[in-house]
């Protein structure tokens, strides 16, 4: 439909050509003010370059994932292979950027790009996810020999505040972050606060409490937008600039202070927070401190504690571990491993080097003034959870109770060794929570990393992908140690099995030759028995024989001449009177039992065997003379 080519061979050559890009093969043959480039939404005609301004507007107001192309100069001709297309999904806290490139382009020009769709100056962006390890910004994309699709995260731990150009700007989309910088009046300190647009005023008041412990009706702060009366209103709508919008609070001097007294204190736009005015009455007028009912004191007794105390079964203690975690930060966290700290080991370290992983143990404190902010802005970020779940197994543990600060600590001397218990033994409240990034050796545990609850996001992400790394590295050669293992144990398996077949080949052979000669043995003796037994009855028929006529006898004798099978002749004279069987006992006495040897006459041809044995000679006219020949039955 775009190019007219009808002749389906003409078009998948050029597919072919292009490696079976379709957007890269279309430019190779449409005109060039006509260029086709893809954008999240599918396939389109842009007309100009790939950078106007209809084209910058569009991707400032993509809420979460953008797209940038660089710009492909057609050809008017098929020519022998076009430039190879080059896919990257880019990932910037929570935005997505597709980057389409050739492979001819260079790390710098991705650069570039990112340059215009995020607002970031490319020599701040650090651009990881290479599978080939680091680039510099000169790297040819084709020398790294990269797929088709490739993934690649965005850090910028040395990015300045934006340019105040941008500090007046109405930000109307709820998923931009603002940063609130929020100074302490009474102590001199700053904090860096990361909100999304979403977020309402009452919720940023409640985290400089725990940050503070200045109470929400006690909070006096400087800084907001005249049009932000109301602490419903979302940080949207409420006027403060983006990204950064500065603030300062303290405690009001009474209780009591009204909001005009105040304002009248102030050359500034002050607000004085009243919501929780209707929680509580005056505690003084009870006899109760403030720091006692809205200080450390009081935020414990709102909070359910992450953890039972003394908890005999530590699956049970970090189910309540994760079911407090959802209720105070939300769903978005990172799955927590539940069961016993060697639980957690035998799945991250015992399996097979392929699917084993880090391990990451959280250490929560509820007294320290970090742990909101942390868990909050950095642990429940998306792609922290994302990139722990990935590549780690992560084991929690509460260490607000003392009784849990000493079980963790005895279970840390035990894994690790004095030296990590003593590290995190001294490490004081406000240094909580710890992050520890845990690989599994051979022959011990080692200790990669100790996180501290005072990071951010790009910091925290850049030590877990430095912990990830040294991981990959061990890993690659655990798994050629196991595939080299595997081989040996292969081979071995495949020898003994050789080996068995052979022993059961021999044993068989062995068997048989024995059943062999059991069986000869056995026909052996059959015969002999056979033959002691024929050679009773000839015997016993030799014995039984009545004797030999004389030839000068007076009665009629017979003579026969019998032929045996070999060729031999023997001769006995019988009397004409005597029986048939008389002559087949004589022949059975010779050793040829009429059972298995027929006698037969010649002339006329007749088998004898076959008359009746108990007629005589003269009746069967063998006489006066005959000659017989014998012969085995079939």
């Amino acid at each position: 439909a775009c190019t007219g080519i009808e002749n389906i061979d003409e078009a998948i050559t050029l597919l072919e050509q292009n490696n079976w890009d379709l957007v890269a093969a279309i430019n190779g043959v449409i005109p060039q003010e006509n260029g086709i480039l893809q954008s999240e939404y599918g396939v389109e005609t842009l007309h100009g370059p790939a950078y106007g301004p209809s084209h910058s507007a569009a991707a400032s107001s993509a809420p979460s994932s953008s797209s940038a192309f660089r710009h492909v100069v057609p050809s008017r001709q098929i020519v022998e292979r076009q430039p190879r297309m080059l896919d990257f999904r880019v990932e910037y806290r929570d935005r997505n950027v597709d980057v389409v490139l050739e492979d001819s382009s260079s790390v710098g020009d991705i650069k570039h790009i990112l340059e215009n769709e995020l607002q970031i100056p490319a020599s701040k962006m650090l651009l990881k996810g290479w599978k080939t390890g680091d680039v510099d910004d000169s790297t040819v994309l084709k020398s790294l020999h990269l797929p088709k699709n490739n993934s690649l995260y965005v850090l910028t731990p040395d990015l300045p505040p934006p340019s105040s150009s941008h500090s007046g700007a109405l930000q109307e989309s709820l998923n931009q972050n603002f940063m609130l910088i929020v100074t302490h009046r009474e102590v001199q300190r700053e904090y860096n606060l990361n909100f999304s647009g979403s977020s309402t005023i009452q919720e940023v008041k409640r985290n400089v409490y725990d940050l503070t412990s200045i109470p929400v009706r006690h909070q006096l702060w400087e800084g907001w937008p005249s049009s932000a009366t109301d602490d419903s209103m979302t940080l949207a709508v409420s006027g403060v600039t983006f990204p950064c919008h500065r603030l300062t609070v303290g405690r009001r001097s009474s209780p009591v202070q009204t909001r005009e007294q105040s304002e009248e204190q102030c050359t500034d736009v002050h607000m004085v927070s009243d919501s929780d005015g209707d929680d509580f009455e005056d505690a003084t007028e009870f006899g109760v401190d403030d720091g006692e009912m809205f200080g450390v004191a009081s935020s414990a007794l709102r909070k359910s504690p992450m953890m039972p105390e003394n908890a005999e079964n530590e699956g049970d203690a970090l189910l309540q571990f994760t079911a407090e975690f959802s209720s105070r930060y939300g769903d978005c966290h990172p799955v927590y491993f539940i069961g016993s700290l060697e639980a957690a080991f035998q799945e991250a370290f015992y399996g097979k080097a392929r699917d084993r992983k880090l391990l990451a143990i959280y250490l929560h404190h509820d007294e320290s003034v970090l742990t909101n902010v942390f868990c909050s802005q950095m642990l429940c970020a998306e792609s922290i959870v994302s990139y722990l779940s990935q590549n780690f197994i992560t084991w929690a543990w509460d260490m607000t109770k003392e009784a849990n600060r000493a079980r963790f600590l005895t279970m840390c001397t035990r894994h690790f060794g004095s030296v990590v218990a003593q590290t995190i033994r001294t490490q004081k409240t406000d240094q909580f929570p710890l992050f520890l990034i845990i690989m599994g050796k051979r022959s011990s545990n080692e200790v990669l990393n100790v996180i501290q609850g005072n990071t951010t996001v790009d910091e925290l992400m850049m030590r877990l992908m430095a912990a990830m790394e040294i991981f990959s590295a061990q890993q690659q050669e655990d798994i050629k140690d196991e595939d080299e293992r595997e081989a040996r144990e292969n081979v071995k398996r495949e020898q003994d099995e050789a080996y068995r077949i052979s022993l059961e080949a021999d044993r068989a052979k062995r068997e048989a030759q024995e059943r062999e000669m059991a069986e000869q043995f056995r026909l052996e003796q059959i015969r002999k028995e056979q033959e002691e037994e024929r050679e009773a009855i000839r015997l016993s028929l030799e014995q039984s024989l009545p004797p030999e006529p004389k030839e000068e006898s007076t009665e009629s004798v017979s003579k026969l001449r019998i032929r045996t099978p070999s060729g031999e002749f023997f001769e006995r004279r019988f009397l004409a009177s005597s029986k048939l069987q008389v002559v087949f006992d004589f022949v059975a006495s010779k050793g040829y039992p009429w059972e298995e040897y027929k006698l037969l006459g010649t002339f006329p041809r007749r088998d004898v065997t076959q008359l009746d044995p108990n007629k005589s000679l003269l009746e069967v006219k063998l006489y006066p003379q005959e000659t017989l020949f014998l012969e085995a039955k079939e």
